[in-house]
């Protein structure tokens, strides 16, 4: 019997056929349910919305928050320009980029727009100090505005334009993001590098002004090309994750701009993007309350260049730190209670290389301890090789607790003199209930830019982001980023 006739004995519920041995998998997959009401039309609704949105639409605090998102994604881009993942990939890339269409943040090198937006979207996230919407642990800005960024210094687009397509682009990621997480996220998909391209096909789509027609063949290529596998978290492919999913969205945009086809219900079908790489599928989260509720307004702002997860930890101990006056040889142990997905996701014990400290609990309490500060300099090779550090994160244990909430720790030092220090954080800094405020965000940004851009270039470049909507030509950010030549 040949496979299709199995299949269609199968489907026809014929109960004479005996399936080998493994072929209750295939049955499974053939005799699925059709999909529910709720998902039909996912993907054309949602294209609607995207195509009728306007930025006269956008509440104003949506607005201020869209624009935080730039700042921060601008600040972390040019902070991470000169790491060596960049100058890798701009050695392997320049070859073979295409014209010298778009800026390369922090640099003075340009290239095509598709690999323009692959490399500033890598940039932006080598220091796991991007933007994160908590409830999805999507990074939404790192494949959003590199490609709409590197579109507007080729397609001129004001300002208003830009903000709204940058709002829309976080809000299409973060809702396809919601409606699969984080059964999607557990089967080990890196999601920013998954729901990324939906971001960055939709922004750029309203740029391009794409029918509505169009927008739904730009989500239905975006829909194609998911990238990013948990796995490589610790190395330089976490990073190249967002980055490919710039270029991918930005490709799907100018595909479907040139009227390159697609499903119109890549999203929902049964053979669909949900379906095929979640076990969860609540639609309602992409659909309900377009123009109405904003994932973008929930965004939030590292002030730790690490995973999310690690981050009341972090703030724990740079807390206790700064109480006591603490200095490493008093810390006799530590123990932290965690979430089980702390270890999960950052239980690498001895990390070698800095990228791999990002990805270890042990680590960045060591060096919240001893340096009191978690930013890109606490996660190089000299930190976590650093013999205090070391010697430090050594005695540090982490216990488990599904009980205590990822959004939270529980810290306590044991000191040699026989004190007991404790802290519970329930919401770190950085997040929806203690945000960075506008002035610790351009402090964040001024630091990253240190060293890289002119004092004087970095403080034009953040006022260029906060006026971002009255701006005529929004390339000029992509402008402020770069070094003068002389």
């Amino acid at each position: 019997m040949t496979q299709y006739d199995r299949r269609l004995f199968l489907k026809t519920g014929a109960a004479a056929v005996t399936a080998p041995a493994g072929f209750a998998l295939a049955r499974n997959a053939v005799a699925d349910p059709l999909p529910s009401s709720e998902a039909r039309d996912v993907t054309r609704t949602l294209a609607h919305y995207l195509v009728t949105a306007r930025f006269e639409d956008l509440p104003e605090k949506v607005r201020h928050e869209g624009v935080r998102t730039l700042l921060n994604w601008v600040g972390v881009a040019v902070g991470g320009s000169q790491h060596d993942t960049i100058t890798d990939a701009v050695a392997a890339i320049a070859p073979f980029s295409g014209p010298p269409q778009a800026s390369l943040l922090g640099r003075r090198e340009r290239f095509d727009i598709m690999n323009a937006a692959f490399v500033n979207g890598v940039a932006s996230h080598i220091f796991d100090y991007d933007d994160t919407h908590l409830k999805t642990i999507i990074h939404p800005a790192g494949p959003v505005v590199p490609a709409i960024l590197a579109l507007a210094e080729y397609h001129p687009v004001s300002g208003q334009d830009f903000l709204n397509a940058l709002v829309l682009g976080v809000e299409t990621a973060c809702r396809i993001g919601n409606a699969v997480y984080p059964n999607h996220y557990d089967a080990g998909w890196h999601i920013t590098g998954t729901a990324g391209p939906f971001g960055a096909a939709a922004a750029a789509g309203k740029l391009l002004g794409l029918s509505e027609q169009q927008m739904r063949w730009a989500l239905g290529l975006a829909a194609s090309q998911p990238v990013g596998l948990r796995e490589s978290f610790g190395s330089m492919t976490k990073s190249f994750n967002p980055g490919r999913a710039a270029s991918n969205g930005l490709f799907a945009a100018l595909l479907a701009a040139r009227n390159f086809t697609s499903s119109d219900s890549m999203i929902e079908a049964r053979r669909g993007w949900a379906n095929t790489i979640s076990t969860k599928q609540d639609y309602r989260e992409i659909t309900e309350g377009l123009g109405q509720r904003y994932e973008a307004a929930l965004n939030t702002y590292k002030p730790f260049a690490c995973g999310i997860v690690t981050h009341p930890a972090i703030d724990a101990a740079i807390q206790l730190r700064n109480q006591y006056a603490l200095t490493p040889d008093q810390i006799a142990s530590v123990q932290l209670r965690a979430n089980p997905l702390v270890l999960e996701l950052t239980g690498k014990k001895s990390p070698q290389i800095g990228l791999e400290g990002k990805f270890s609990i042990y680590h960045v309490i060591a060096i919240a301890l001893v340096e009191g500060a978690a930013g890109p300099k606490q996660f190089s090779d000299r930190a976590v090789r650093d013999p205090q550090v070391v010697a430090l994160r050594n005695r540090v244990s982490v216990q488990t607790d599904a009980k205590i909430l990822p959004e939270q720790g529980d810290l306590t030092i044991t000191l040699r003199d026989g004190r007991i220090l404790h802290k519970f954080i329930a919401h770190a800094v950085g997040s929806v209930e203690v945000p960075m405020s506008d002035a610790q965000l351009e402090r964040k940004v001024e630091d990253l830019c240190e060293g890289i851009l002119p004092d004087a270039r970095v403080r034009h470049l953040v006022e260029t982001c906060w006026q971002v909507s009255r701006l005529d030509n929004a390339a000029l950010i992509a402008q402020d980023a770069v070094p003068p030549l002389t």
